[in-house]
């Protein structure tokens, strides 16, 4: 079944746009044109994903992530015109899973909207046999859905935590950006590596102590990453 999508954009046109382009593909969506109204349609009809602008008449954009996250793990992919690598960081750390930057494809945002779909259908199924993971001071339980650092919870988004999977299932290993954008987001458009670099920087802002002198996610530059065994 498609999921049911909330598109949250002030811009009539662009709403329109994404609109036409779901009701092509028979997917069911929701429209608001505000903050306001978008957190009630969040809150009354339960989405199953939201594509969500930053930049609305009544409240940033960051703001709605925050409220939603309050009560719900749902996925919410940023379409924004901004560019700068600080505003993608803030919503990412707000709670956002993707960041789209405007202008943007119609098939890229189905791509998207597919890829989610298919966390959607298969997070269980793909959980590794290994019910728990642990490097040093790490340790995932993917039974549980959950990662702890020296013994306390770390909050990930979902696609931060998809990430880290990706990086202990293959410790030792560099990964190339590609590989890592095809698992993640299914694809490699661009936008992918861009986005990919910086979900690292929030992934590793909350997984190393010294960021500039990392224990666990070590870069190759130009190639990839790679998560460290950790005596």
């Amino acid at each position: 079944m498609n999921p049911l999508v909330l598109i949250v954009e002030d811009d009539a046109s662009i709403r329109n746009l994404i609109g036409t382009t779901l009701k092509a593909h028979n997917y069911k969506f929701l429209t608001a044109s505000d903050g306001e109204s978008a957190i009630y349609e969040a809150s009354t009809h339960n989405p199953d994903v939201i594509f969500l602008d930053l930049g609305l008449p009544d409240m940033d954009g960051t703001e709605i992530i925050k409220r939603v996250r309050s009560w719900s793990n749902l996925p919410i992919i940023v379409i924004s015109a901004r560019t700068e690598d600080n505003d993608k960081i803030e919503a990412l750390d707000a709670g956002a899973d993707d960041y789209l930057v405007k202008p943007f494809s119609v098939e890229e945002l189905l791509a998207r909207l597919r890829v989610v779909q298919r966390r959607l259908n298969s997070d269980q199924a793909s959980a590794p046999s290994e019910s728990v993971f642990v490097n040093g001071d790490l340790k995932v339980d993917y039974a549980a859905g959950c990662a702890y650092l020296k013994g306390e919870e770390l909050h990930l988004t979902p696609i931060e935590y998809k990430l880290l999977n990706l990086l202990c299932k293959n410790v030792g290993k560099v990964m190339t950006h590609t590989y890592i954008t095809q698992k993640i987001w299914g694809s490699s458009w661009d936008n992918d590596i861009a986005s990919l670099r910086v979900f690292m920087a929030t992934l590793r802002k909350k997984l190393e102590s010294k960021p500039g002198s990392p224990q666990y996610i070590q870069t190759h530059i130009g190639v990839g990453y790679r998560m460290m065994k950790v005596d």
